[in-house]
C-alpha cells in the first residue's frame, strides 16, 4: 500500500467519523449506546493506522499493511484521529454512565489525550535500538511462527505487501535519524554497538536467514501448482525489499551514526529530555509522579527488602556478608534437586495443586480458561524465560505456562513458588482470562494491556505466597525477595540513568550490589532501560498502589472487608491505569 492510499483512507474514516457522530443529551442508555459506538470504532480506527498490532491482535484485515508510523505525515494523521475522538467524547454526558461505561470513557479520553501528547516529542528520529523496533518486530513476524500467519497465498502476499513497504520505512527512518544528528536526537553510543551485529544478520543473503524460513515451510494446503511460483516469488521479494534495506541501516548506523552517537547514558540529555522522561514515567506508571519521587521510593524499598534479606541469611546460619550469601544460593549445589525436566513440571504441578484451596478462598470468580503446564520448546528455550501465553477468547486454547529447561539437574528450586504466582496462578492466567472472558468489555479494553496494572498484578501476587501456604522454604522466600528487589532496583537505577546523570557503569554496579545476578545478565537490564526509558518503573509502581489499595480497605471496612470480594473488584474490569483503579475500587468499597 502507498502512502497516498493511507492517507486516502485515513480521510475515509475522517469522513465515516463526522457522519455518526451525534450531538449530546439523550437518556442513560442512549448515552450509554453512543459511547459503546465511540469505543468499537475508535478500536477499528486504531487498527487501520497500526496495522502491525492489528496482526498481533488477531485482525487479519490489516496483515498486508504496514504504517510509516515514524514519518510526520502519519503523525499527523493520527493525531487528526485523536481530534475527532476527543471531540465525540465531549458529547458524552458522564453523569448518565454506569460505572463500567465510566471506565471506558475515562480509559478512552486519557488514551486519546496520551497519544496526542506523545507527538511532541521526537522519538521517531530514535527509530532503531537493540530491544523494541520495527525492524526486530518484522522480523519476529517474517520468521513463520509468531502473529503473521502463513496458511495461505494470500498470507504470504500479504507479507510480500509488507516487505515492500518496510523498504520505505527504513528509508524513513535513515531520513530521520540524520535529522536526530542534525538537533541532537541521538542514541547511545553502547546501544548503537549492540544494533550493528542485528541489522548484519538479517542482511546476509543466507538460507538462515529468518526471513527466509516461511519458504521452507509452506504448507500443504497450498496447491503443487502454486508453491514454485511462490517460493520464487517470496524469495526475490526478500532479496529485493529486506536484505538492502536492513544493509541501508547497517551500513549507516556503522558509518554515519555511530561516531555521531552519545556518550551519556540517558534521555535527560537529548534537547527535551527532562519532560519527555516525566512524560514516560506517566504513561508507563499511569501516575503523576516526580522522578525524585520515584527514585527516593526505590532507595526505600531497596533498603526494607535488604533487610527482609539479611533476615533471611541469619535464621539459616550463614556466617558470611550478603553478596556472600547471594553467590551461595545461586551456586551451591543444595537447591538444584532436579534430574528430569518432568520432574520440574510436577513440581509447579505440585504448587498448582497445593495453593488451590487457598485460591478459591482469596477468589470468587475463577477464569473459565483451561490452565496448562509445559516445558518451553526445544527451538526456543535458550533464549527464553518463563512466561505465560494467554488463552484464546473462546476458550479453544489453554493459557499456557511455559518454563525453559535447558538442563534439568542445573535448574533451581528456589524461586518457583514465587514465579509460578506470577506468571500463572493467581497472576497472568487469572488476569488475562477473566480480561478477554469479559465480553461486556468492548474490544479496546478486552485486548488492552497497562503495564503498570498487569505486571503490577502479578507482582502484587508473588507476595500472596505466605497465605496460600507458600514460602514455609526459607530459600524459597529468599526467591520471592530477590525478585521483588529487582523490581525495586529498577526504580533507582531508570531514574538515575533519566534524570540523575547516572553512566552505564553506575547502574551496573548499584544492581550487582544489591540482587544476585551475573554482570552479563545486569548489563542487558541496564541496556534495556537505557533503550526504553520509564517501562521498567510500572511493576513495583503498579503493585505498591494494588497493595496500598488493600490495607486501605482492610482498614476502613473492618469486618465488613472481603478479600475475594476486593479481588474480584480488582481484576473484574481488565486492565485500567491506576488512577482509574483508584476511583474504581472506591466506588466498590462504597457498596458495603
Amino acid at each position: 500500500m502507498t502512502l497516498s492510499k493511507y492517507k486516502t483512507g485515513i480521510l475515509a474514516l475522517a469522513t465515516l467519523w463526522a457522519v455518526s457522530c451525534k450531538p449530546g443529551g439523550g437518556n442513560q442508555q442512549e448515552t450509554a449506546s453512543r459511547l459503546k459506538d465511540i469505543a468499537a470504532r475508535y478500536y477499528d480506527a486504531n487498527m487501520a493506522l497500526n496495522p502491525v498490532q492489528a496482526t498481533f491482535n488477531g485482525e487479519n484485515k490489516y496483515n498486508g499493511d504496514l504504517a510509516i508510523d515514524i514519518s510526520d505525515s502519519w503523525r499527523a494523521s493520527a493525531d487528526s484521529v485523536c481530534v475527532k475522538f476527543q471531540d465525540e467524547l465531549k458529547n458524552i454526558d458522564t453523569a448518565q454512565l454506569s460505572s463500567n461505561d465510566r471506565i471506558t470513557y475515562d480509559m478512552l479520553s486519557r488514551e486519546l489525550t496520551m497519544t496526542r501528547e506523545s507527538f511532541k516529542y521526537h522519538d521517531n528520529l530514535m527509530p532503531v535500538q537493540q530491544f523494541t523496533c520495527l525492524p526486530l518486530t518484522l522480523a519476529q513476524l517474517g520468521s513463520g511462527s509468531s502473529a503473521q500467519p502463513f496458511k495461505t497465498l494470500e498470507d504470504y502476499h500479504n507479507f510480500m505487501k509488507r516487505m515492500q513497504r518496510f523498504a520505505e520505512w527504513s528509508d524513513t527512518a535513515i531520513a530521520n535519524m540524520k535529522r536526530g544528528i542534525a538537533t541532537g536526537y541521538v542514541l547511545p553510543k553502547t546501544l548503537v554497538v549492540k544494533t550493528i551485529p542485528q541489522l548484519a544478520d538479517l542482511a546476509k543473503n543466507d538460507t538462515s536467514n529468518i526471513y527466509f524460513a516461511p519458504i521452507k515451510s509452506i504448507p500443504d494446503s497450498i496447491p503443487a501448482a502454486d508453491k514454485a511460483t511462490l517460493a520464487a516469488d517470496y524469495k526475490a521479494a526478500v532479496e529485493k525489499y529486506i536484505l538492502p534495506s536492513y544493509a541501508k541501516l547497517k551500513q549507516f548506523m556503522e558509518t554515519e551514526y555511530l561516531p555521531k552517537a552519545r556518550t551519556s547514558s540517558g534521555i535527560d540529555s537529548l534537547p527535551d529530555g527532562k519532560p519527555f522522561y516525566s512524560f514516560l514515567i506517566k504513561s508507563w506508571t499511569t501516575t503523576d509522579k516526580t522522578p525524585d519521587e520515584i527514585f527516593a521510593l526505590g532507595e526505600k524499598e531497596v533498603a526494607r527488602i535488604r533487610g527482609e534479606m539479611e533476615a533471611v541469611k541469619n535464621s539459616v546460619g550463614f556466617k558470611g556478608d550478603l553478596p556472600a550469601f547471594f553467590d551461595f544460593v545461586r551456586s551451591d549445589k543444595q537447591f538444584k534437586i532436579f534430574k528430569t525436566p518432568a520432574a520440574i513440571l510436577d513440581s509447579f504441578k505440585a504448587i498448582e495443586n497445593k495453593i488451590m484451596p487457598g485460591v478459591r478462598k482469596m477468589y470468587g470468580h475463577l477464569p473459565k480458561t483451561k490452565f496448562e503446564i509445559r516445558q518451553t520448546e526445544a527451538f526456543r528455550a535458550a533464549s527464553a524465560s518463563a512466561e505465560y501465553q494467554p488463552g484464546s477468547p473462546d476458550g479453544t486454547r489453554p493459557g499456557v505456562f511455559y518454563v525453559p529447561i535447558l538442563d534439568a539437574t542445573k535448574f533451581s528450586y528456589v524461586g518457583m513458588e514465587c514465579l509460578f504466582l506470577h506468571e500463572a496462578i493467581p497472576g497472568h492466567h487469572f488476569q488475562f482470562s477473566l480480561q478477554q472472558e469479559n465480553d461486556s468489555l468492548p474490544k479496546f479494553r478486552r485486548f488492552t494491556w497497562i503495564g503498570a496494572y498487569g505486571e503490577g498484578y502479578a507482582l502484587y501476587c508473588e507476595s500472596l505466597g505466605k497465605e496460600l501456604g507458600l514460602y514455609t522454604n526459607p530459600y524459597m522466600y529468599f526467591g520471592r525477595l530477590s525478585d521483588e528487589i529487582h523490581r525495586a532496583i529498577r526504580l533507582v537505577v531508570d531514574v538515575g540513568l533519566h534524570s540523575k546523570g547516572w553512566t552505564r557503569e553506575q547502574a551496573i554496579k548499584y544492581m550487582m550490589d544489591n540482587e544476585p545476578v551475573s554482570e552479563q545478565e545486569v548489563t542487558a537490564e541496564i541496556e534495556r532501560y537505557m533503550a526504553i526509558p520509564g517501562q521498567a518503573l510500572s511493576y513495583k509502581i503498579g503493585e505498591l498502589k494494588i497493595r496500598e489499595l488493600r490495607n486501605k480497605y482492610t482498614s476502613e471496612l473492618g469486618n465488613k472487608f472481603s478479600l475475594s470480594s476486593f479481588h474480584d473488584e480488582l481484576l473484574k474490569d481488565g486492565c485500567v491505569p491506576l488512577s482509574v483503579l483508584e476511583q474504581k475500587m472506591a466506588r466498590w468499597a462504597k457498596t458495603f
